[in-house]
């Protein structure tokens, strides 16, 4: 294993030109949905639910009215008319029946999401630890059972239980899920930041010893869980203007029916209250009030033809008036895996000959990196000149931070840190040896925001591979029909400085923030929608999922974790972040729909009003 293993996460790279709706690769209707509907169709009779839908509200109260005099039909005075409890009971069923159906449009809709601290808490809930007792022996626990001060170990593979410091042992430990850093972290005693870990992150290699520095509820998981419940997804301007339209006609509607009473009485032409809760819901835009969810549900059945599962019939909606998408880096603009972009020898040496030594070094290594190094090298020319077979890999640990290869001829070729390779070429050399240009091939690369990796065959070196953090094919046009339709595209990320500045020219968004936290991240997503913006977010780790909960539409990478999945509206199923622009078409499309169905409904309420009152009174 190479010092730069990073998570092994290898997404689709994204389509280039048009994109075809592809077969769906997820049943999102079942029975068991349905059937959760149905119940919840029913809990959302609840008052201080529909109370949230004007219109249908006014249907809700229409309904129990009519229940009520279908008991008694004298209950609000004399009725005119005969068989009054049947035909009352019949008009109260057909307005119950219009509140189900529309409350079971909303439910299906709600049903494809789920809670979105869930996954967090399963992570906590699932990770085993080895707690180690006052007298050495170890106990499998839950991850939740450990108080401050007690003492675990986690050997290379396991999920560290939760937040502590390192007191023993030196490991390499993969963070990228949780500061989107790409790179793997030497983790060993001693200052701050190497000796302190987090709950939810996997060690690579050896074993750590750690003291747990936090009680169960106090940790990384914990403040995760607590900014994602916090957030709040606001209603986008469109809906907001909606709901003040129809709230509006149902009040100018509801003044028209009370004033028909007297009228009517003046006229010696009785209502019974049966038939003017009847005018009342014919009058009243109860059509797109109970089709807004149904409409909802259309357009999740038409992202999921794009391999999108969104959890949100608005998230599809709100897509049509985004203009500012937020990306993650690591996994979302990139592969998630660095690879050889170039070999940069050193002391006389020709790349040709730097890519042989590489070969040599990479045969036995099976990771991404490794495997891209022989790659690299092949296409140099370079070739396998000895037998593997009686050849010894020599895998990669933190402690020596290198592997390699000891040839049959008894000839140790190393790759590694530089740091590492210094101290490895020394040895064979007795501290003497030209490092000067090492030096320089280092600075290069780590300005360009890569990883160095030394090479040396014995005590010679022979230069550094520039392992690159991969932009995915295509993002870059992309970008750029975003920016054409009006999306500013801004990303953060958790590496530093110079590595975000490179991918961001690369990729081509339009701004970027390094070095970005967690709460960073919703706070960016937070000051966006302060200016009046509707805000995308993309991402696929833990990290992400407090500002993919707070985002107008979030949109997971499948490659993701599940707390990211778990906290956004949509899942990319594959993993790419510029599908964005086809979600976007379909949101104004179904803008478009509801329009039509909102202008619709308006004119045939009017139309109704100015044809049912005149020949009310006809007569």
């Amino acid at each position: 294993m190479t010092p730069a293993n990073s998570s092994t996460r290898t997404p689709s790279p994204s389509d280039q030109g048009p994109r075809q709706p592809r077969q769906r690769t997820a049943k999102v209707n079942t029975s068991g949905l349905y059937n959760r509907a149905i119940r919840d169709a029913f809990a959302k009779l609840n008052p201080r639910l529909m109370v949230k839908n004007p219109v249908m509200f006014v249907v809700w109260v229409g309904t129990i009215i009519t229940a009520l005099v279908t008991i008694d039909p004298n209950l609000f005075g004399p009725s005119p008319g005969h068989n009054l409890r049947l035909y009352n009971g019949l008009l109260a069923l057909i307005l119950f029946l219009t509140l189900l159906f529309a409350n079971f449009a909303e439910a299906v809709a709600e049903g494809r999401g789920k809670a979105q601290a869930d996954a967090l808490r399963a992570t906590k809930s699932d990770t085993s630890a080895r707690k180690v007792l006052p007298d050495g022996t170890i106990q499998e626990v839950s991850s939740t059972a450990l108080r401050r001060g007690d003492q675990v170990k986690v050997i290379a593979g396991d999920i560290i239980p939760g937040d502590g410091e390192v007191i023993g042992g030196i490991a390499s430990v993969d963070e990228s899920a949780i500061t989107g850093e790409s790179a793997p972290v030497l983790k060993q005693p001693g200052t701050d930041i190497a000796s302190s870990v987090t709950g939810g992150t996997r060690i690579l290699s050896d074993e750590l010893m750690i003291r747990i520095t936090a009680d169960p509820g106090k940790g990384f998981i914990d403040r995760m869980i607590s900014l994602v419940e916090g957030a709040e997804r606001s209603k986008t301007p469109n809906e907001i203007a909606l709901t003040i339209l129809l709230s509006a006609l149902t009040l100018i509607f509801l003044v028209v029916i009370a004033a028909i009473p007297p009228i009517a009485n003046y006229s010696k032409s009785p209502v019974s209250i049966a038939n003017l809760i009847s005018l009342l819901v014919a009058l009243i835009p109860t059509t797109i009030g109970g089709l807004l969810s149904a409409i909802g549900i259309a357009g999740m059945d038409r992202v999921a033809q794009f391999n999108v599962i969104a959890t949100s019939g608005r998230a599809v909606e709100a897509c049509g008036d985004i203009n500012t998408l937020i990306l993650d880096k690591t996994g979302t603009i990139t592969l998630g895996n660095r690879l050889a972009e170039e070999f940069l020898p050193v002391n006389g040496h020709s790349a040709e000959e730097m890519a042989h030594v590489s070969l040599a070094a990479s045969v036995f290594d099976e990771t991404p990196e490794g495997k891209s190094i022989v790659r690299l090298a092949e296409k140099l020319g370079a070739t396998v000149d000895f037998d593997p077979n009686k050849a010894e890999g020599v895998e990669f640990s933190a402690k020596t931070r290198m592997s390699g290869t000891n040839l049959p001829d008894g000839q140790e070729v190393r790759k590694g840190a530089v740091s590492a390779i210094k101290g490895f070429v020394r040895s064979r050399n007795s501290g003497n040896g030209d490092l000067s240009e090492l030096d320089v091939a280092y600075e290069r690369v780590s300005r360009l925001g890569g990883t160095p990796l030394a090479v040396c065959r014995d005590g010679e070196l022979y230069g550094v591979i520039y392992l690159k953090d991969i932009v995915k094919p295509g993002i870059k046009e992309r970008f750029d029909q975003m920016r054409r339709m009006g999306i500013r595209t801004v990303m953060l990320t958790g590496d530093n400085r110079i590595t975000a500045e490179v991918i961001a020219a690369e990729a081509g968004v339009d701004d970027f923030i390094a070095e970005a936290t967690p709460e960073d991240k919703i706070d960016v997503v937070r000051a966006e929608q302060a200016q009046g913006k509707l805000v995308a977010m993309t991402g696929d780790g833990t990290n992400d999922a407090p500002a993919l909960a707070q985002a107008n539409v979030g949109v997971a990478m499948n490659s993701g974790t599940q707390a990211a999945k778990e906290a956004a509206n949509m899942v990319d199923l594959d993993s790419d972040p510029t599908k964005l622009i086809d979600i976007v078409t379909i949101g104004k499309q179904l803008l478009i729909t509801r329009g039509a169905l909102t202008t619709f409904s308006i004119a045939n309420d009017i139309s109704k009003y100015f044809a049912i009152i005149p020949a009310m009174f006809s007569a």
